[in-house]
């Protein structure tokens, strides 16, 4: 009998149990849910920091517009300051990653593709770009490090265009990396005053921006052939 019993008790358990379970399984796990929201935070100090700048925002602002209490952001970061690096870093490896992705054709010329996949990337970013560049006074030393190593990494990538280049005699750059962080440096600027509707399509700022990339870096020609 106390076996009928128990096998009783084991059925009528089961449906609550099964529901329990049920539940467990749908139930979104703590984890992505916590990505989740510091997505949102990210989101939100993005947008904070290209409106107001990185000094004049606070945690309960931020907080406010993820609709968090102020306590809860730290769960994620302990620091506005860890908020800042975390867009940076961001930013910095989605640009590396998509210029290996990029898929200009094969034979397009180096620094051709480099100067189009730069205009064309940060022309759809301009919030990112504005803090990656504009806030890099707010970084903490070594914060700063850490970013400016990965910047680092880009420039190598028209440096050796540049070098190489020069070596087959299709540039003329005196110094390679000096040349990068000019030419970096103009291409960057552009989202700061462009505007989708203008005068000037995305086509016809590649088409200008490259023709001056092109000029700051063109072999001398020897005035022997220039009179020919």
């Amino acid at each position: 009998m106390a076996t009928s019993a128990a096998k009783t008790h084991d059925r009528a358990m089961a449906p609550g149990q099964a529901g329990s379970q049920a539940g467990s399984r749908t139930r979104p796990p703590t984890r992505a849910k916590g990505q989740e929201t510091a997505e949102r935070v990210r989101k939100a100090a993005l947008k904070r920091f290209a409106a107001s700048g990185y000094a004049a925002v606070s945690m309960r602002e931020i907080a406010s517009d993820v609709g968090v209490r102020p306590g809860a952001l730290y769960n994620h970061f302990p620091t506005k300051q860890d908020i800042l690096k975390d867009l940076m870093l961001s930013h910095m490896a989605d640009l590396l990653a998509a210029w290996e992705a990029s898929d200009l054709p094969g034979e397009t010329d180096p620094l051709e593709r480099f100067v189009r996949f730069h205009i064309r990337y940060h022309l759809e970013r301009a919030d990112e770009v504005f803090i990656s560049y504009m806030e890099l006074r707010n970084l903490e030393p070594e914060n700063f490090r850490i970013i400016e190593a990965e910047r680092r990494r880009y420039e190598a990538l028209l440096t050796d265009i540049l070098e190489n280049g020069r070596s087959a005699g299709r540039y003329a750059a005196e110094d390679p990396k000096v040349t990068t962080r000019a030419i970096i440096a103009m291409l960057t600027g552009i989202p700061a005053w462009y505007r989708e509707g203008g005068r000037l399509s995305e086509r016809d700022i590649e088409e200008l921006y490259l023709d001056l990339v092109r000029k700051a870096v063109a072999p001398e020609i020897p005035h022997g052939d220039r009179m020919a």
